[in-house]
């Protein structure tokens, strides 16, 4: 069969069976450190958290369920005295800075007026009250967070008002940095106040790195959505950058852009050195700044993670769909040397992911393999039937999949972890190949110091 030189587009207009959305309240508590997450759902709602995030509870998480008992479904209750108790309480409890209401498929079954009640209740409390529609019926699984981060750039303050960003002051300024002797050779000795908000839930640590690597070309960033405190959300406006660093928030970018008048830097997502460094490049090109030693640093990755690539070197893969960073792992697949025979995607906004697409296309040119299928909203039945013709050595596939796969000799690979692990930036890359390369390892690995293949018997 011949393959296509340009990207093929299909849907199947299967439903969702991915991972539930209001999972995003686990990372989103963690990097908000001053909010707290009510879920408004039934207690099927809590038991998913329960279990989902049950390794969290020594941690004290920030969020509670809001359980809906007959009453509340039947109307016989008053939704907003019920949802006021446990607001006040929460008030008393924790003291938050912002509470953000996470609305489950209950909710929207039973019309539940959430963002009317919401105005109400936090002119009542005074604490900021967010809502954030994160159901499974309309949202796939990590469509969670771009829903609490659309409602939240509403609440960012307008650029103008801002105190470091007073009117007088021009588009760009400069801020002296000291430089050692031998960095000032490469490195120079002035940033651009480039007025530049990156939106996306990241740890702190990842976002520091990514901070470091735009500060190494000159690019300082003046803030993040979300921040790590609600009173420090980053100023929106005219004039203001916004760049994502995940491919499913789409819809926190239309809002940046439409509602809040920004200019969106569409660019690959930093995910793996080829994906950091276009990334990189594509915002410094932005500023009209000259990057330099992102070649290199992109070929030195590359040389530390060789013994990762030669594991996965010409091994085939298949994305089932589940979280939507399904495309950029494809690509990051391809630059490794995989082959990747189709792309599975629950919801894929062609326009947000332009750049990441176009990258995609221009990596399979380069390492001279077929462009993959794409298949928006997957139907599960077809692409089992797909797995058992083409036999690839990988399947990349949501857990309700994993086990029955598994069970017909296909390797497979949860897409959540994909999810929770630390994907971004140059300093991540072994994370990732760690994930990709684990099922197959496990059936042969190399033992050091020996010249042979032994087998490994359990289970990673």
């Amino acid at each position: 069969m011949k393959s296509p030189k340009t990207l093929a587009f299909e849907c199947e207009t299967g439903n969702y069976h991915t991972f539930c959305p209001i999972s995003c309240v686990a990372w989103l508590y963690q990097k908000i450190e001053d909010s707290f997450f009510p879920v408004v759902g039934t207690k099927t709602c809590g038991y998913f958290l329960q279990n989902a995030l049950g390794v969290m509870i020594f941690a004290e998480p920030r969020y509670a369920m809001a359980e809906l008992e007959e009453g509340d479904i039947s109307a016989q209750l008053n939704d907003q005295k019920e949802l006021e108790k446990i607001c006040l309480q929460i008030k008393d409890d924790r003291k938050p800075s912002v509470i953000i209401w996470i609305g489950t498929c209950t909710t929207e079954i039973v019309k539940m007026d959430l963002e009317g009640i919401a105005p109400k209740l936090e002119k009542q409390i005074g604490i900021p009250i967010i809502v954030a529609r994160a159901n499974g019926l309309d949202y796939a699984f990590t469509q969670g967070e771009d829903t609490a981060l659309a409602a939240m750039a509403h609440r960012c303050p307008e650029y103008k008002y801002c105190e470091t960003n007073p009117n007088n002051r021009s588009e760009f300024t400069r801020i002296e940095i000291h430089a050692t002797s031998s960095e000032k050779v490469h490195h120079r000795n002035e940033l651009t106040r480039s007025d530049l908000v990156l939106f996306g839930s990241l740890s702190s640590s990842v976002a520091s790195q990514l901070n470091s690597e735009l500060r190494h070309q000159s690019i300082f960033v003046s803030g993040w959505l979300p921040s790590q405190r609600y009173e420090e959300l980053p100023g929106l406006g005219e004039g203001v950058y916004v760049c994502g660093v995940n491919p499913f928030l789409s819809r926190t970018a239309t809002t940046l852009m439409r509602r809040r008048k920004c200019k969106l830097i569409g660019a690959p997502f930093p995910i793996g050195p080829d994906g950091t460094r276009a990334w990189i490049e594509k915002i410094c090109s932005v500023f009209n700044i000259k990057p330099y030693g992102l070649e290199n640093r992109e070929s030195q990755i590359w040389e530390n993670v060789k013994d990762y690539l030669q594991v996965i070197n010409g091994k085939s893969v298949f994305f089932m769909g589940d979280n939507l960073l399904e495309i950029s792992l494809a690509r990051f697949s391809i630059r490794c040397g995989m082959i990747v025979y189709e792309i599975g995607i629950p919801y894929m906004d062609r326009r947000y992911q332009a750049a990441e697409l176009l990258f995609l296309q221009h990596t399979c040119g380069r390492m001279k393999t077929p462009i993959p299928r794409i298949v928006e909203k997957p139907d599960n039945y077809g692409q089992v039937q797909r797995l058992h013709e083409l036999k690839p050595h990988l399947a990349i596939t949501g857990m309700a999949h994993a086990n029955p796969l598994e069970a017909r000799d296909i390797d497979t690979k949860w897409s959540v972890e994909f999810t929770f692990a630390q994907i971004h930036g140059f300093g991540n890359v072994r994370d990732i190949l760690e994930l990709v390369t684990r099922p197959l390892r496990r059936k042969v690995v190399f033992t050091p110091g020996s010249r042979s293949l032994s087998k490994q018997t359990t289970r990673d």
